[in-house]
């Protein structure tokens, strides 16, 4: 019971153990409980998985060894999580200092390698345990993950010149050249301070500050993690109906599906 680095924590017990987890979203902000559909206003509800659950597998992240259930921050956005304003008040923290930090070009900027894609200089960089539904790390509004168990990280790089680009991006979103949005297996993550890219960086692990020396490395364990939620679970979407080819062939024929076949 708790938030998301709580979360983590107990999870990599769990998970090396291969025990089944269940979370109880006691905590902040709650954004692993969100994706897996729980209800984050009713913590008392996540233990109907006691008693009328199923067992889901996810995918658990990991970064330089230390676990995570969601995201880890780089650049303007750890700085955020750096401020002691920023657990009392995370969304209006962000919001009042990202778009200073970013036009401003504060902090260092980072190198970092997504398997083979490099992005360099960049000014904010999340990566997630699976990708979110959309790019926006930074928007009031909690964005959500589709799925959990993809095997692959979702990657958000932000690399700003100057305030035009800074207005473009906010105009144009994903189709701002100042944005990359990718998914990778690894990404490593190095300091731009120094040659080698050795030294320290800020971190912020499931919204928890912290400082890792570099390079800082992220990974997936796909399905390593039990986890034991309730049947009935409001942030749930009904899986699509399988696709029906006879049917999908004959309307591409041009010979609409008659009454008998249901559709």
């Amino acid at each position: 019971a708790g938030g998301d680095g709580t979360q983590a924590l107990v999870a990599a017990v769990a998970a090396e153990h291969d025990l089944p987890f269940l979370v109880i979203s006691a905590g902040t902000r709650n954004h692993f409980a969100l994706d897996l559909g729980l209800d984050r206003t009713d913590p008392a509800a996540c233990l109907d998985a006691l008693t009328d659950g199923e067992e889901l597998r996810v995918d658990l992240g990991s970064v330089s060894g230390r676990p995570f259930v969601n995201t880890v921050s780089f650049g303007v956005y750890a700085d955020v999580v750096q401020h002691p304003e920023y657990r009392d008040a995370k969304a209006g923290t962000a919001i009042e200092l990202l778009p200073d930090l970013l036009q401003g070009g504060a902090g260092a900027r980072l190198d970092a390698r997504a398997d083979g894609k490099r992005l360099p200089a960049q000014q904010a960089l999340l990566v997630s345990n699976n990708p979110y539904a959309t790019p926006d790390p930074f928007a009031p509004g909690a964005a959500q993950r589709p799925r959990l168990d993809g095997g692959r990280l979702g990657v958000i790089g932000i690399r700003v010149e100057g305030a035009v680009q800074a207005a473009e991006l906010a105009v144009r979103g994903t189709q701002s050249e100042a944005l990359n949005v990718l998914t990778a297996r690894r990404v490593e993550v190095t300091g731009n301070g120094t040659a080698d890219g050795t030294g320290s960086i800020a971190v912020a692990v499931d919204g928890e500050a912290l400082n890792l020396p570099t390079p800082v490395v992220c990974v997936l364990r796909p399905r390593a993690l039990r986890v034991r939620v309730p049947r009935d679970r409001p942030g749930t979407t009904p899986p699509p109906p399988p696709l029906d080819w006879r049917r999908i062939l004959r309307l591409a024929l041009g010979n609409p599906p008659s009454a008998r076949s249901g559709a």
